[in-house]
């Protein structure tokens, strides 16, 4: 059994031990952090504040590079695209019809939305490759200049 050492025994008190380190962060450091970060979202949110058209170009052809590779996975499971018909749907329920997806399984969660609220198109064959997924952009018609463009995989 080992042997504890009485409480009257020589040897350093804890005080004299020095400054023991804490484990947390002081109030200067959390300050000298939101004064920082204050100073970067002062600078950065105005700057993106003055292009929201470009910001919801930008996610749109993330959203579409998103749908595009899980399009591929779905390929390389059941080796063919999806019809036409079938659409964007079969990356989140099992389609049915032609083509049969024998090895289908989730391949998105949910189908996202287009930064305007309106749904990816998708067509197969498609007329810039071999399927298009795209947007129609701000107005929601085809062609356009600026927001109203046009974004799609082919870019």
């Amino acid at each position: 059994m080992p042997r504890s050492l009485p409480p009257s025994a020589p040897g350093p008190r804890p005080s004299a031990l020095g400054p023991q380190p804490s484990g947390g962060f002081t109030l200067i450091e959390i300050l000298v952090v939101v004064v920082i970060l204050g100073i970067l979202a002062a600078i950065v949110v105005p700057k993106v504040m003055q292009h929201p058209g470009e910001a919801r170009q930008v996610r749109a052809r993330q959203d579409i590079q998103a749908i595009v590779t899980a399009l591929n996975t779905y390929k390389l499971d059941n080796y063919t695209y999806p019809s036409t018909e079938q659409g964007l749907d079969a990356l989140v329920h099992k389609p049915s019809g032609a083509p049969e997806a024998p090895n289908w399984h989730g391949y998105l969660d949910k189908l996202p939305k287009d930064p305007w609220g309106r749904p990816y198109l998708y067509l197969r064959p498609g007329m810039h490759g071999e399927i298009d997924v795209f947007s129609y952009g701000a107005d929601g018609k085809p062609g356009g200049d600026g927001e109203d463009a046009d974004i799609g995989n082919w870019e």
